[in-house]
């Protein structure tokens, strides 16, 4: 791939990044994405009318995508070809009663998500993001919308107490989730001083709220709408701080949730860009898909994460499309291969004995697979040795990783669908620093190798299959 190529690529990333504050707002610009390439949009409560040659997609919980396209030589009982991934990243979400009035201030009520680094939280430029739902009437009827929001300047922050205070903050700061990740909103003069300024429908309908009517006003405001149209939302604590691509020889970019949209992204624009034409499909006997779920970081066990049904139904609705033979369904999932995509713990350079010295994964050094014995990841030497047999054919880069013996292992949800759905799986992930942090970093190279990466697995995986034996 060419240098300029490169930087689209990683150009891209940052734009898909900068888009997606939250899962719902990930979901939305990877649905604008497929669309605009005429990836045709499905519903899960209405019959499949699907064709061999044409692309799909459906979302789920608007938190949950799953993309596809359809080989021309597809027959029941072929296999996928997919890469997963997650949508979610930990975050702090506000309480169903977030209005906090505490020493003369307005704070939110918050409550942690997934396991996050939450001292980098303090002392940042923070907002709020995610989904509301609108009442609306019209000509006597009445209809409830499910809007995206997102206030783009800094609202709120969670100041950090000074030293002179805290004499022992250095020997180790110890973060209490519920008294002390309050993010201030406003003082509570200035908050009253504003309400009197406005004097309109926000003091009437918050008085007694469970929210502040400063902050519904303002949410209002950005949608539209009155403050008593809101029913109910999901929203949570976003930093303001934009992506970017830096470091003195820019060959790093700095983000929130790069845990999992780097992978989300690079999944996703391999897909589109491997199935672009008609002809990138006229050979293809399987279904290539993508399935980016939520909930990764608290367990995938929701309706719309990777331990409930949703790939199973996906698979199962293909395939039922072009047959009424359910053993047909048992088949394709033995020939089928998922690529559990998320992000790694690159070696770190402070702190080098975190890694076994024979498995330190490298920024630059491509996609680590991940390996684990007691099966915190699926992979095994049939599904390894596929994924490096790709990289091998195109030059690419790649690095094993086995976390220390004497250290707990992270998981994915490789395992949850390896185990669910019957598939092989190989878990992987581009190498990167300061996991979970508000601000993560890895390196723009690997952004390239995953995508590249990716985008030969669509492409030569139905080959490659039909050249390796081992349940015969």
């Amino acid at each position: 791939m060419a240098e300029k190529e490169v930087s689209s690529v990683v150009s891209d990333l940052i734009n898909f990044l900068n888009a997606s504050p939250t899962a719902f707002h990930a979901v939305d610009e990877a649905k604008k994405r497929l669309q605009k390439v005429g990836y045709v949009q499905l519903s899960e409560r209405e019959d499949w009318a699907l064709e061999a040659g044409k692309r799909y997609f459906f979302t789920r919980n608007h938190s949950t995508i799953v993309a596809f396209a359809i080989g021309k030589k597809y027959v029941a009982g072929n296999g996928f070809h997919i890469v997963g991934a997650h949508t979610d990243s930990p975050c702090l979400k506000l309480k169903p009663v977030s209005k906090v009035v505490k020493g003369g201030y307005l704070e939110v009520g918050v409550q942690t998500y997934g396991g996050g680094l939450w001292h980098t939280w303090f002392d940042r430029d923070l907002t709020v993001a995610g989904r509301v739902i609108i009442k609306e009437e019209k000509g006597g009827s009445v209809s409830y919308l499910h809007r995206l929001v997102r206030i783009e300047e800094p609202i709120m922050r969670i100041p950090n107490l000074a030293i002179h205070l805290n004499k022992g903050v250095n020997d180790g700061f110890t973060v209490n989730t519920q008294s002390h990740l309050l993010p201030v909103l406003a003082t509570s003069i200035k908050a009253e001083l504003e309400r009197e300024v406005e004097n309109g429908p926000a003091e009437m309908m918050t008085k007694n709220s469970s929210h502040h009517s400063l902050l519904l006003q303002m949410i209002a405001n950005k949608l539209g709408c009155q403050p008593d149209q809101i029913c109910d939302f999901e929203l949570q604590v976003c930093d303001t701080q934009p992506s970017i691509v830096a470091g003195a020889t820019k060959e790093f970019i700095f983000s929130g949730r790069l845990d999992n949209l780097c992978m989300s992204f690079c999944s996703l624009k391999a897909l589109i860009d491997a199935t672009s034409s008609v002809s990138d499909l006229e050979n293809e006997s399987g279904v290539r898909m993508v399935a980016l779920f939520d909930h990764e970081e608290v367990g995938s066990k929701s309706a719309q994460g990777a331990g409930s049904p949703a790939m199973l139904d996906a698979l199962s609705l293909i395939t039922n499309s072009f047959t009424m033979d359910s053993k047909m369904l048992i088949k394709a999932i033995q020939r089928s291969f998922l690529v559990s995509a998320d992000m790694a713990h690159a070696l770190h350079p402070n702190y080098m004995d975190k890694h076994e010295e024979n498995h330190q994964p490298k920024l630059h050094g491509g996609l680590v697979i991940k390996h684990n014995a007691k099966q915190r990841y699926a992979t095994n030497a049939v599904t390894s040795f596929i994924f490096w047999e790709i990289a091998r054919k195109h030059n690419l880069p790649c690095q094993d990783f086995v976390v220390r013996n004497d250290m707990p292992c992270g998981s994915t949800i490789g395992p949850i669908l390896a185990s669910g759905v019957g598939i092989r799986t190989v878990d992987v992930g581009a190498p990167q620093l300061s996991m979970h942090s508000i601000r993560e970093m890895c390196a723009v190279d690997d952004v390239k190798h995953s995508y590249e990466h990716f985008k030969a697995f669509f492409q030569e995986f139905s080959d490659l299959d039909t050249r390796i034996t081992v349940d015969m």
